[in-house]
């Protein structure tokens, strides 16, 4: 069933307070509104697009009158990029909203026993916090509102830059992005500056021609540059060309990739990465130990906070040095190994194949023996079976992806009994769901979120759950 589209405007409506998915609210005649982009205090006009029963959906048409806490966006995409989208709002707004999101998702809407959530932590970047970004070729980029389309070359129709929102075969050119610190914008920029001046043909999406697809740029902490270019098939002339240029122009590019995709999805999961040129790694570093990143590997796009993430994943399991841990949806194996130190020995489980061969070459680096990974699909490995040859967890760590753990996944942890479960999330509705299947045997004892993404609504949090008769004790 479609949803009714209507269109008309409501004016000097106030907007009261930040929802759900990042955007804002008001009320108009007992009707919720919800707008994005505008800020509690703003006065404005909105234009509504849909009608429901109990809500209506609309964007800012005028601000009538900014609130006080509305802050000027620092990027010149804002409004049009899909990103970002809270850069009016002041941080400690923010940060409010997001433990708000965790409190309603798990109390108001999950009716769980929670004990008081503590702060949320901020992040100590706010900007430049990323570490991995990908940019699309674009043979027909988003035009905008200034623009006369008829007047723009063919030149002037290629951008570099991010898709835009429900428009897959759209991308919006990128003059500067503040999510990623140099020399991420300058490699973008002289990589389609290149490909224009030797008419170098970019992606079409719809039409599934062209040359040049995505490039991926992944940094660390200490200044180590991987680019990853993927190209739609193998030109033995241009892409060695094109290769050359970038790494002679950037030195500081320690790993070079390249990727000829000739699928019809933008995926590289299932394609090989070739080395051109340099080490076939970068490796991020949390105190003592080393993790080797790979063109595929999985790692926490915001390095400094995944420290302090996985700080409070070990603090909440409560670690004597005697436990057997089970770290679930290990990916490359940080929190494993992060933890290992103060386990008797760890097992790490996690479907991707190639994370888990980064996961044991991270181990060998880091000299630890006692962490075992095995690759698979969750609800296949943790069973009773696989539980029984390689020993009853006392603490079972688990960080699944947005969309949460499987409901079997769920009765084999509350069938294993550890004592201690920490529950690491970027969704709190989906952890939710699931906490509420694991409070049949636990109890929520700590809540802590974290801020790992500034600028937008998406906000990560750890529980720490223990056995109800362990807690009764």
């Amino acid at each position: 069933m479609t949803r009714k589209r209507v269109d008309f405007t409501l004016e000097n409506v106030t907007i009261e307070a930040v929802a759900a998915e990042g955007k804002a609210l008001a009320r108009v005649d007992g009707t919720v509104v919800f707008v994005p982009l505008a800020v509690p205090g703003d006065v404005i006009d909105i234009h509504v697009y849909r009608k429901k029963k109990n809500y209506m959906e609309g964007t800012v048409q005028r601000i009538v009158k900014p609130s006080p806490d509305r802050l000027e966006p620092f990027c010149s995409h804002f409004g049009v990029c899909g990103g970002c989208k809270w850069q009016p709002l002041p941080y400690g707004m923010q940060l409010k909203a997001k433990q708000q999101q965790v409190y309603d998702q798990l109390v108001r809407i999950g009716h769980l026993d929670v004990p008081e959530i503590t702060p949320i932590l901020p992040s100590e970047n706010t900007t430049y916090y990323r570490n991995k970004l990908e940019f699309s070729f674009s043979q027909k980029r988003w035009i905008l509102n200034d623009e006369d389309p008829s007047s723009l070359t063919p030149e002037q129709m290629c951008g570099v830059g991010f898709h835009v929102g429900k428009f897959f075969d759209k991308v919006l050119d990128i003059q500067h992005c503040y999510l990623q610190a140099s020399p991420s914008n300058e490699i973008r920029l002289f990589m389609k500056d290149f490909a224009l001046r030797n008419g170098l043909e970019f992606f079409d999406l719809r039409e599934k021609r062209g040359f040049l697809r995505t490039m991926f740029i992944r940094t660390t902490q200490d200044g180590a540059v991987m680019l990853i270019v993927c190209f739609f098939h193998d030109d033995k002339v241009w892409i060695p060309r094109i290769l050359d240029a970038v790494a002679e122009k950037f030195p500081q590019i320690t790993s070079l990739y390249y990727i000829v995709n000739p699928k019809v999805n933008d995926s590289i999961t299932d394609q090989e990465c070739i080395l051109y040129r340099g080490e076939d790694s970068i490796y991020e570093h949390m105190e003592d130990l080393s993790f080797r990143i790979g063109p595929k590997s999985f790692y926490q796009t915001n390095s400094r906070q995944a420290y302090r993430l996985y700080c409070v994943a070990r603090d909440f399991a409560q670690l004597s040095g005697n436990e057997v841990v089970y770290d679930l949806y290990t990916g490359t194996g940080t929190i494993a190994q992060f933890v290992s130190g103060r386990a008797s020995k760890v097992i790490g489980i996690e479907y991707v194949p190639e994370a888990i061969e980064d996961a044991k070459d991270n181990a060998r680096r880091n000299k630890i023996s006692n962490c075992e990974f095995f690759a698979g699909d969750m609800k296949d490995i943790l069973t009773e079976g696989f539980i029984g040859e390689h020993g009853k967890p006392d603490v079972i760590i688990l960080d699944p992806p947005r969309a949460g753990i499987h409901p079997d996944v769920a009765e084999v942890i509350l069938s294993a009994s550890p004592k201690r479960i920490v529950y690491v999330s970027c969704n709190p509705a989906s952890q939710a769901r699931d906490l509420a299947i694991l409070c049949r045997d636990y109890a929520i004892t700590k809540v802590q979120p974290v801020d790992m993404f500034p600028h937008t609504q998406h906000v990560e949090n750890v529980c720490a759950l223990e056995r109800k008769e362990t807690t009764a004790k």
